[in-house]
């Protein structure tokens, strides 16, 4: 069965997309914990960021680069951090997030946006990585 991520790849369910090349996609997390959090993703589905080969995760990393860069120009912080934790959705996926303080970092807190709001996120955001 495929991921949601691969849904949203294949274009069957929305998402807020501020990135995408031939190999990876990035998307706004639609249950973000900072403003202008990210998800960055393999197209190819597949479950554990270490059972990449090794020219697939420098690529992935690449892409992240460039993503966290634009996310950078667009939300105020100090740092943009990313994290793979990987355990709630069997697909790889690296979020990024913007920093003000490590406690920024804490999936047990989430933001609440408007559709308004993610919409102008992702575009400032997609406008920023297509300038990099």
């Amino acid at each position: 069965m495929p991921s949601i991520f691969t849904k949203i790849i294949r274009r069957e369910i929305p998402a807020y997309i501020v990135a995408e090349d031939d190999h990876h996609i990035a998307f706004l997390d639609i249950n973000p914990i900072a403003v202008g959090h990210v998800l960055a993703v393999p197209k190819r589905e597949v479950d554990y960021i270490f059972s990449m080969d090794d020219a697939e995760l420098a690529a992935l990393m690449a892409f992240v680069k460039r993503v966290a860069l634009g996310v950078e120009k667009v939300i105020p912080c100090e740092r943009v951090g990313m994290a793979v934790v990987g355990l709630e959705v069997p697909h790889v996926h690296v979020h990024i997030v913007p920093l003000r303080e490590m406690a920024d970092m804490d999936f047990s807190k989430r933001v609440k946006l408007t559709e308004q709001e993610f919409a102008a996120i992702a575009d400032a955001i997609r406008e920023a990585v297509g300038a990099a």
